[in-house]
């Protein structure tokens, strides 16, 4: 690896970067992979009503393009790739005038989940990522594309302190906000106008895949892309709130083993042996059952709830399963022999339209537009951990005063792990798992 990567990832490592569309991984470290021939931009938005990724690409497409470069150069890749959905026809006209040399667009359908890393990585080079395995298996590198944005403001000198989030369902004003990390997401929820249904519940991320959340003292992180409100009556609200005893004995007494859930899973449908109805039909039995270890696969997608004609949640029994197998010390051992896709799949993928009609999710904006800039808020609470890896450590105490953008964490020695900066200027107020920073 030449200089100018290692200067690069030290750049990136000192910035904090962590991958924006998922569960964080530490950037510098990803980069530090071999023989890639492909990075790949993931601009896909996979979720329904999250707007981040188009709108970044449409306001900051020279940033993403020079975020993109610096990493393709530093891991000597063939080709950068820019994966954007067909419709966002203001994003692609952005990045088509500021590309350059290596780079390229691969525009793709509305189709969910699309922006499942390995999903993308065989609709832009028709490659198999291995079950079980990663995307530098097959030669490819996947970041999303605020990822890039964010090593493209590193190399400015600029930490990773603030994020777009897109705030939409039962608000009065669905947008998307810059937001400071640390900011609670009950004072995000209030820059869009606050809930506009008495009884609701919110998700951090998006509709799909989100996670409830009950402390809505929380604080939005590098990782949040989306706050979603819908009313605690939503079908998706109801889906993640039940209990999964419940659910397993409603399994077993309407599941009606036709397969339907199998027949549009994602992964099953890329050759990784995922059949989610053969796992509905053990739920009689033992969770821990070695047979069972396709589980694994899973990525929690949630196109099985589509699927069902009995309003079952196999993405739940899986769920179920896996924490079993791991308790029982059962890992992962996936078979990659004859992985091969499914001749059906291009016939079984499902439009992010029909989707949303489904899961009753048509009626929220599906613009949301920038918002003005925010005002800082009066207090912040950054998390020590948001990031895979080991929580920073602490470099600050109670009463230090700090400016924006200063180091307040740093790795662990010989740890996987990322750096926290302050999002505002202010003074540390409290140190636990976060450190609390009130405005000056």
């Amino acid at each position: 690896m030449r200089k100018l990567a290692f200067d690069l990832l030290k750049v990136i490592e000192e910035a904090g970067v962590v991958g924006a569309g998922g569960a964080g991984f530490p950037t510098h470290v990803k980069l530090k992979s071999q023989n890639i021939e492909y990075v790949i931009a993931n601009g896909v938005e996979c979720e329904p009503l999250l707007n981040v990724d188009r709108l970044l690409m449409t306001h900051h497409a020279g940033e993403i393009v020079r975020g993109l470069l610096a990493v393709k150069e530093a891991l000597q890749a063939k080709e950068g790739i820019i994966a954007v959905k067909k419709k966002n026809k203001a994003a692609i006209q952005a990045l088509k005038a500021v590309l350059k040399p290596g780079i390229r667009l691969c525009l793709l359908d509305d189709i969910y989940p699309m922006g499942d890393e390995q999903v993308l990585i065989y609709e832009v080079t028709g490659r198999v990522v291995p079950p079980g395995g990663l995307p530098l298996e097959v030669g490819v590198v996947v970041n999303n594309v605020t990822t890039l944005y964010q090593v493209s403001e590193a190399i400015k000198g600029r930490p990773f302190t603030h994020r777009l989030v897109t705030i939409n369902g039962y608000v009065k004003q669905p947008l998307t906000l810059r937001l400071p990390v640390g900011i609670s997401i009950a004072e995000a929820i209030q820059m869009a106008g606050g809930p506009v249904v008495d009884n609701y519940r919110v998700l951090l991320g998006g509709p799909m895949m989100g996670q409830l959340v009950d402390d809505l003292t929380q604080p939005i992180t590098k990782t949040t892309s989306g706050v979603i409100v819908l009313s605690s009556d939503h079908p998706l609200v109801k889906e993640k709130e039940m209990p999964i005893e419940q659910m397993i004995r409603i399994a077993k007494a309407v599941c009606c083993r036709c397969e339907s859930c199998s027949q549009v899973c994602p992964r099953g449908l890329l050759g990784h042996g995922l059949k989610p109805h053969l796992i509905m039909r053990a739920v009689s039995h033992n969770l821990a059952d070695p047979k069972l270890i396709q589980a694994y696969l899973c990525s929690e997608c949630g196109l099985c709830i589509y699927a069902c004609n009995m309003g079952l949640s196999p993405r739940r029994i899986n769920q179920a399963v896996k924490n079993e197998l791991k308790k029982a010390g059962i890992k992962n051992q996936p078979d990659r022999n004859n992985v091969q896709p499914s001749p059906m799949r291009q016939f079984r993928k499902i439009p992010g339209q029909r989707l949303k009609g489904r899961f009753r999710l048509l009626e929220f904006s599906q613009t949301t537009p920038i918002g003005e800039r925010v005002k800082t808020p009066r207090l912040v609470k950054i998390p020590l951990r948001q990031h895979l890896g080991v929580p920073a450590e602490v470099v600050v105490k109670v009463g230090d005063l700090v400016e924006m953008g200063q180091l307040i964490g740093k790795i662990p020695e010989g740890k996987l792990g990322a750096t926290v900066h302050a999002s505002i200027a202010g003074k540390v107020v409290q140190i636990d798992n976060y450190i609390h920073i009130e405005g000056s």
